[in-house]
This record gives C-alpha cells, structure tokens and sequence, in this order.
C-alpha cells in the first residue's frame, strides 16, 4: 500500500473534469461557463485538518473574516471593508455605477463606503443576504386587525446549537439561506444555501449544499468557510470534528479562467494545513480572528482571475 492520496486531489480532479467535459453555456454574467452538475467532495476534519489548497494561496483571513461576519446578521459591506475585505464589493459597485452613471474605481468607492456613514446605508447594503437569513430570518403573523404584522426573527446557527446539544440523533440541525420570499432584495443569492450537521457518536459532520460554484475562484473559500463553521459549531457542542462533505449543484468554471485552471492542472499538492482554535467563548458569536490559527501552510503561488459579477 502506498501513502494516501492527498485529499486536494479531489479538487483538481473536479477541476479537469469540468474543463474537459462541462457543458459550455452563456450564464447570466454573459461570460460563459463549463458546467456539470451534482458533484460531491468530502474532507476529514480529524486532527485539526482544513481543506486549504495548497495548489494556490487561499486567502483564508479574509474567509474567516467573511464567516464572522455572517454570524454577526450584518448586510453592509462597510464592517468588512473596515477590517480590509474586499471580496462583497464588486455587487454594490456595479449597481452604483449603473444608478449614478459615475464612473467610480473600485477602491474611491470602498473609501467612501468605510468614511461616509450615510453613502455606506444607502449603497453599501447588500439586502436580507446570508446572515440575516441565519441569524434572524424573518417571521410574519396575523395581527388584532387582520394584517400581518412582523414576527420575532429566528436565530437559525442558535437553534442548531441547541438541538445538537439536546437532540443529538436529529435529523433537522440545518442552516438554510434561501428565504424564497426575499431573493429579489438580495445582491446574489445565496449560492452556499444549506447546511445540515449530523453527529455521528462523539464526531460532528457537516453537509454543505451549493447551488452554485464558481470553482476556479468561489470554491477554495467557501471550503474553508464551511470547515471553519463546522469547527465553531463542534467546539460549541463539545464535540470532535468529523467529514465535511461539500455537495455542488451548478458546479462550473468560467471560460476566461482558463490559464488559471492551466497553470493550477500543472501543480501538485503537498503538506497537510490545520486550523488551530485558541480559545471557546460562551457563545458561537463571540468569536474573534484573533482566535484563530493557520498553521503548516506552504502553499505555492497566488493564481488569479476576473470575478464575473
């Protein structure tokens, strides 16, 4: 028997596959993809291992950034930006420009977004996206006149720290973003939608649903985001961290990331990252960056591509 396969291989697996026999189609960005459909990766958590490729740096700061973000309920992009995160911007620019006609770089916008407190309310805000749905999704019911009236918000990630807690065997722990009622507010819908978590004896297991992957550039954060989110909500429960299984719907690479997708074919993976957690608050919302830790990470060199917007 030789030594296992290195598990990134079923990334760059996926990737060729997609290149070399994706259905090409125009996508609603008019760049044009190669797309399969209904793909699965899976990943063993055990030992503090984390799914960063090492075929190509991942910029795991600001996925852990974005992830905290997320469970803070926040729709602007103004709190990341302040920390140096750039990765919601292009949206909100784009809809600026289209609405304003101003011809705005990237970062003037940025800049006026984390100084001007009223610029970052009007055309920072991303709509009911990810977190509010998590942490506060939205609840109506009849009031004394017979109008609806708006509910108490239900805190999703809450809830299935509880029910993993007193209801282990449960087959409901799941975290769902797609509130059908408000996918026109959003920017973009989400494309990493459900996530449902399974314990299975003293291991907890995560399945992640994406009905979207943009896997030259979307998937290696969104690996990470999902570890990172099954680890918190494992230290939260006092149990170990067990397989992440990231599950792909339209899974796709765009036509213009071809030389991204050559050089990253040519490259094979080494070394074994973990992701350290320093420290347990109270609840899984009180968790800061500085909590966190990389380490045993050499990845090669950064590769990079446009973002179809």
């Amino acid at each position: 028997m030789g030594e296992p396969r290195h598990p990134e291989w079923q990334y760059l697996d996926l990737m060729r596959h997609i290149w070399e026999h994706g259905d090409e189609r125009v996508d609603r960005t008019g760049v044009g993809t190669r797309s399969v459909f209904g793909t699965m990766l899976r990943f063993d958590l055990g030992g503090n291992r984390v799914p960063l490729l090492t075929t190509k740096r991942v910029f795991w700061k600001a996925a852990a950034k974005e992830m905290l973000w997320f469970l803070t309920g926040s729709t602007s992009i103004r709190p990341l930006l302040q920390q140096g995160v750039t990765i919601w911007s292009d949206w909100p620019l784009k809809k600026y420009r289209e609405a304003s006609g101003e011809a705005i770089g990237q970062e003037e916008f940025e800049r006026r977004v984390v100084e001007d407190e009223a610029f970052a309310a009007r055309w920072g805000d991303l709509g009911p996206v990810y977190g509010k749905q998590w942490v506060d999704w939205p609840t109506y019911r009849y009031g004394p006149d017979g109008k609806y009236e708006k509910g108490p918000g239900i805190n999703q990630v809450a809830e299935v720290v509880e029910s993993l807690k007193t209801n282990p065997g449960s087959r409901r722990h799941i975290i769902e973003g797609w509130n059908v009622a408000e996918l026109d507010r959003m920017a973009l819908p989400p494309c990493h939608k459900t996530y449902q978590f399974h314990v299975a004896g003293d291991r907890l297991n995560c399945l992640l649903y994406q009905r979207s992957c943009d896997v030259a550039l979307g998937l290696p954060f969104n690996l990470f985001g999902a570890a990172l989110l099954m680890r918190l909500m494992a230290a939260q429960t006092g149990l170990e961290p067990g397989e992440l299984v990231w599950s792909g719907g339209d899974t796709h690479l765009y036509l213009n990331h071809g030389e991204l997708v050559k050089a990253q074919l040519a490259r094979e993976p080494a070394g074994e990252p973990r992701l350290l957690i320093h420290r347990v608050p109270d609840t899984i919302f009180d968790y800061r960056f500085e909590d966190f830790e990389v380490v045993d990470y050499q990845p090669q060199g950064v590769l990079r591509a446009p973002v179809a917007v």
